[in-house]
């Protein structure tokens, strides 16, 4: 492990420059900040340094950590201008470093923000009270709840830093600066100080008010949004100085909060997913991906090659006639349109997306194509033919990848020679915004296809998880008992926009109805149908879909399921489910106990999140995953789990393996095997075992 250093450089001109260099972000350990805090002391004391330029190592500044004893000397009033030089990045900790300084000048394209707030925690380091100082107090707001960062030209903006310039030009501008203060040419700024850019205080307490009750709205479940307002308030009533000493405290509290560790534990799992033990770690480098295809060019197919488009990746998107073809580029045009107009991408920068895609009715360009991803309907005998074709019309180095969501590889490709460039890109939709990639791999698959897949998933900006082929593979196969156990509940009398509404109060964006709206009927029942031919021990087969999708009711698509649209997204109830419910309620067979009618909110919620934590135990048992940190991520990512939960795995440690095999078995014997414990959580209640040791057995992954 690499040693912290600090070194000082004095100059001739009188200007002292510091050095931390501690890879790989030279992030401020104790180390670091107790070596700090003498330097400073010694410099501050030198009658030949006129001036301080602070600076990272190998074209970093400082990624974060503790400048406690910096922060010291800076809020005594040091007798040296301190003017931080600052490239590669200045977040959290590092951010609040620099802005301790009296002046930041930058190189182009650093990136800065205080992001603590995506860990459940705020900054800690009196950022809560410099940042608003230094660029306004609504745009800190914003700033601070989205865990947003600048680059140097927003950043010199809005104020954030002095100045911007070359690379080469930044350790003399910055001693330049320096000086300056020193000589008097420009101000001495102390950012706790200055108060130009706050207003006054009714005004400033008017922006909290309204940032207090969008993040009332906004955010629910936790407490951390809430908290920051409170500290921020705080410096802006009592001083700066007691903001920084509440700040502190409540970023102590924080970090011991259930929302916290959820958060950081996800933090880490998306930045553990692309190392795959004896994958990885084999010395294989990926491949590039100079020129790919696409076949399909519905709602994934235009989203996938929307992101490859996006990634600067030629494309070539292949569909059966040229009415589908037309409706596919379409698509992808509207993609690339949106993605502008939000401001995601220049107009340019969409223009040369749209550029880069090519539509086709053969298989006639595929001769030299480093990659085609499928993304047909999931329609076996279709996918089968497919991929026959596509083995004669691509080249012999080119990856076959599907897009299916639940088929197992190994049917789709039982008709193909080339089993080892045969893999799993499952992306979710939509394709080009959603950030998970399910890389999914058969026993035949070769590891070279896995890593040049890792390669593409960084490229295109996504998470990537490793799982072994099965039906359904990780996400969806963990989750189908989400929307079975909602319609067990409907079919023993509870209201399902009841349950939806106590769903989307756990944290989830929407209901299982909603949802299944969203989805759309066909979908669901083939799915469905998926689900009863690979798991028939633990399927519950409502018919309440069946029955709507009989009469013509088809989800949103259509403008009725479970609930009525009327020419728009939004939802309303649908008076007319009720008969549906009736009907499908004689057909369960279920006999409801009477105290169903008293059921709490938690129990719905357990109800319907407790098999999907029981399915999750059979997938890490089953090694489909490489680890629970994976199958959290992707819980996350795929399926809009809360992240302040941590993901499924983690949330279920923190119930409790005991108490939720303790519920499965009760219900199991009041409404059946839908319900029933699989041995690997009872392996982990009895023994008293964390959900995140599985598998038990203890042999290598995957």
């Amino acid at each position: 492990m690499a040693r912290a250093k600090v070194t000082v450089d004095k100059g001739a001109d009188g200007v002292a420059v510091i050095t931390v260099d501690y890879p790989p972000v030279n992030a401020i350990s104790t180390e670091v900040q107790n070596a700090l805090f003498r330097t400073f002391t010694q410099l501050h004391s030198d009658q030949g340094v006129k001036a301080i330029v602070l600076k990272g190592a190998n074209g970093k500044f400082c990624g974060g950590g503790d400048i406690r004893g910096f922060q010291k000397i800076q809020e005594k009033g040091g007798s040296k201008p301190v003017v931080a030089a600052i490239q590669g990045f200045a977040l959290g900790g590092g951010l609040e470093l620099a802005m301790a300084c009296n002046a930041r000048i930058t190189a182009p394209d650093v990136q800065l923000g205080l992001v603590e707030l995506q860990l459940g925690i705020i900054p800690g380091l009196g950022g809560t009270q410099r940042l608003p100082r230094l660029v306004g107090l609504q745009r800190a707001i914003d700033m601070l709840l989205a865990s947003k960062t600048l680059d140097s030209k927003e950043a010199l903006k809005v104020g954030l830093v002095d100045d911007v310039v070359a690379h080469s030009d930044l350790l003399a501008a910055a001693r330049k600066w320096a000086l300056d203060i020193h000589e008097g040419y420009r101000p001495w700024h102390r950012s706790l100080q200055s108060i130009d850019k706050i207003g006054s205080l009714p005004k400033a307490l008017d922006v909290l008010e309204n940032a207090r009750a969008k993040v009332k709205k906004t955010y629910t479940n936790v407490s951390y949004p809430s908290v920051l307002l409170d500290v921020i308030k705080e410096g802006l009533v009592n001083g700066a100085v007691a903001g920084v000493i509440l700040e502190g405290k409540a970023c102590q509290d924080l970090i011991r909060t259930p929302e916290a560790k959820g958060l950081m534990h996800v933090f880490f799992a998306q930045r553990s997913s692309s190392r795959v033990p004896g994958i990885t770690d084999r010395g294989l480098i990926p491949h590039p991906i100079r020129k790919a295809a696409v076949v399909g060019g519905a709602l994934m197919g235009s989203g996938i090659a929307t992101a490859l488009a996006l990634s600067k990746i030629p494309v070539i998107l292949k569909e059966v006639d040229s009415k589908q073809l037309d409706a596919g580029i379409r698509k992808i045009h509207a993609n690339l349109k949106n993605r502008a107009s939000s401001g995601k991408i220049t107009e340019e920068e969409a223009r040369r997306s749209i550029a880069l895609v090519k539509g086709v009715l053969d298989y006639e360009d595929f001769y030299n194509v480093d990659i085609v991803i499928e993304a047909v309907t999931e329609n076996i005998p279709l996918k089968q033919k497919i991929f026959y074709e596509l083995e004669q019309a691509c080249p012999s180095h080119c990856i076959l990848a599907t897009n299916t969501s639940s088929i197992d590889l190994e049917v789709i490709g039982a008709n193909i020679k080339s089993q080892d460039r045969l893999i799993g890109a499952h992306f979710f939709s939509p394709a080009h915004v959603m950030r998970l990639l399910e890389i999914v791999r058969t026993n035949k698959t070769s590891l070279q296809t896995i890593v040049d897949l890792l390669g593409l998933s960084k490229s295109l900006k996504k998470v990537p998880v490793v799982v072994k082929s099965s039906p359904g593979f990780a996400v969806n196969r963990v989750f189908f008992p989400y929307g079975m156990g909602a319609h067990l509940l409907a079919d023993l009398g509870v209201d399902p926009y009841r349950i939806d509404a106590v769903i989307k109060s756990f944290g989830m964006p929407m209901g299982p109805f909603r949802m299944a709206d969203l989805g759309g009927f066909q979908t669901g029942i083939l799915v469905g149908k998926i689900w009863l031919q690979a798991y028939p021990d633990r399927v519950y087969a409502s018919q309440l879909m069946n029955l709507m999708y009989n009469d013509k009711r088809l989800g949103e698509s259509s403008g009725k399921g479970y609930y009525n649209y009327h020419g728009s997204r939004k939802e309303h109830p649908a008076p007319e489910l009720k008969q549906y419910l009736d009907r499908s309620r004689k057909l369960s067979g279920l006999s409801p106990p009477d105290k169903i009618a008293d059921i709490t909110d938690q129990e719905i919620t357990e109800m319907i999140f407790f098999p999907v934590i029981n399915e999750a135990c059979r997938v890490l048992e089953e090694k489909v995953v490489i680890s629970s940190s994976d199958l959290d991520i992707a819980s996350v990512l795929g399926m809009a789990f809360p992240a302040y939960r941590g993901g499924i795995a983690f949330w279920g440690d923190h119930i409790g393996a005991g108490y939720i095999f303790s519920k499965l078995l009760n219900w199991t014997n009041m409404y059946g095997n839908f319900f029933k414990p699989s041995e690997a959580l009872e392996k982990c209640a009895t023994q008293k075992i964390p959900l995140a040791q599985l598998p038990l057995q203890g042999a290598s992954r995957l």
